[in-house]
């Protein structure tokens, strides 16, 4: 089932340098229906203009409507959804499953996500009482005297969140509740090479869970993804093109360890020590936002071939 009612894609069109080129296909496909939440890994899934579909089609929110995420409660890495048929199961630790169901919402709302204002529709009363209950307990699963009541909102797809056109480069790419652009991209080298370091320094390696991608590439070099512009994937009912726009810098989120909810600085220490981007001012990049230029409708599936031009704008 669509999670979003989106019809028109992206058309862009950007002057830069290209040489040849990169090959590789797709390893693996992760959507996330609530923000912040764990991820479902699928082996195929629907591209929509707004991404892949259901991806972060939900969202926590604070009392004033506001977003919630793991920078704030890092306990939401502990929730873990599964796609049933017609409905969205959340499980947490000392919870019972929470049923969503993909047709189901109540009362429309406004909340904010970054500096956006967005329609929305707020999930009942039992999903609200859910994260109020989960969040307000601590590290050790016990009651926080500074628990303060959540509710759970779903993305209206009526209305048309874009992402930066600095970075789009004018032209309207539709995302949900996602920080800011519809799709992110890694390579599976880049993972390596960070387990590289990491264990040359005496630490365990971490997994692609810490970066919430959701498309993860194999066959290219470690940080080929930083060095695109447009990639043409070929599926059995036709091309699909993105286009990797902005590198995706790094907040603390990646030093949570997604099956404890335990936060260590090792990660973001490790990052900083190599991936210092002069495009984002210093800030710490890892992996690249990506925005649809055509294909939406179309089916990605994990094994799919990649093609793409390195890029020097």
């Amino acid at each position: 089932m669509r999670g979003s009612n989106f019809e028109k894609g992206v058309t862009v069109s950007v002057a830069s340098e290209t040489v040849s080129g990169v090959q590789g296909r797709i390893a693996r496909l992760v959507v996330y229906p609530v923000k912040s939440c764990a991820g479902i890994e699928l082996t195929a899934v629907e591209l929509t203009p707004a991404g892949l579909d259901l991806d972060r089609a939900w969202m926590v929110v604070d009392a004033q409507g506001q977003f919630v995420t793991q920078r704030e409660m890092p306990r939401l890495a502990l929730v873990q959804p599964a796609l049933k048929r017609g409905e969205v199961v959340l499980r947490a630790p000392g919870m019972l499953a929470l049923h969503l169901a993909l047709d189901t919402v109540e009362e429309p709302v406004r909340v904010r996500v970054w500096d956006d204002e967005v329609a929305a529709y707020d999930m009942g009363d039992i999903a609200a009482q859910w994260f109020t209950d989960f969040l307000s307990l601590n590290d050790q699963g016990l009651p926080s005297s500074t628990g303060q009541p959540y509710r759970l909102v779903r993305f209206d797809p009526e209305h048309q969140r874009l992402s930066s056109k600095k970075w789009t480069h004018e032209v309207d790419a539709p995302n949900q509740f996602s920080d800011g652009f519809p799709i992110l991209l890694m390579s599976q080298a880049s993972l390596d090479e960070l387990n590289a370091r990491l264990q040359t320094n005496g630490h365990e390696a971490v997994n692609l869970a810490r970066f919430r991608p959701n498309i993860v590439l194999e066959g290219l070099n470690a940080q080929d993804e930083d060095r695109v512009s447009d990639m043409h994937f070929q599926t059995d009912q036709g091309p699909v093109v993105l286009r990797a726009v902005k590198p995706c810098a790094r907040c603390p989120i990646p030093n949570i360890d997604p099956q404890t909810g335990l936060s260590s600085p090792v990660v973001g220490d490790t990052l900083q020590s190599y991936r210092q981007n002069s495009r984002m001012k210093g800030a710490v990049t890892f992996g690249m936002n990506a925005v649809v230029v055509s294909g939406q409708g179309l089916t990605l599936r994990v094994g799919q071939t990649v093609k793409a031009d390195y890029s020097f704008e």
